[in-house]
């Protein structure tokens, strides 16, 4: 549990939430690229899995780790998975993407920081999936009035 809590050790780095997301990035990018795999649903059931996985791991660290322990970052990689659902392919909307993903989960505006109050894994995973709704809902905009 701890491994996949920790992203195989990134949470461990110091700075691991930001290479959390960093590392999420070729995966999407790597995803957008497969022809079969283009629908926005396929990442959309990656992030549900993924997002559902973190509530449960993070629920089982718990009480090795204490309250939402810096060393768990499945939270990022949700959060910046759902920063890009419904997002264009483009090099560009994913970089400015990890950038706005990283604004709203380290400054935690408009109630974001409420979410790390729910229980056990929910709270270690919701605070950043809102940051990725956040981050989302500035993205969409911006890829509405600028096209790559």
């Amino acid at each position: 549990m701890k491994l996949i809590a920790s992203i195989f050790g990134i949470g461990y780095v110091k700075g691991g939430g930001t290479l959390a997301a960093i590392v999420t990035c070729p995966f999407i990018w790597l995803l957008w690229q497969q022809p079969g795999l283009q629908s926005p649903w396929y990442l959309v059931a990656i992030t549900a899995i993924i997002t559902l996985l973190g509530i449960y791991v993070g629920d089982k660290v718990e009480p090795f780790w204490g309250k939402d322990s810096y060393r768990v970052v499945i939270d990022e990689v949700a959060g910046m998975l759902v920063t890009m659902l419904f997002i264009p392919p483009h090099l560009y909307y994913l970089l400015i993407g990890l950038v706005l993903f990283r604004f709203f989960d380290i400054v935690k505006p408009l109630g974001i920081r409420k979410m790390e109050a729910l229980p056990g894994g929910t709270g270690v995973m919701m605070d950043d999936v809102v940051a990725g709704v956040y981050g989302n809902i500035v993205l969409q905009i911006i890829a509405h009035f600028i096209k790559f």
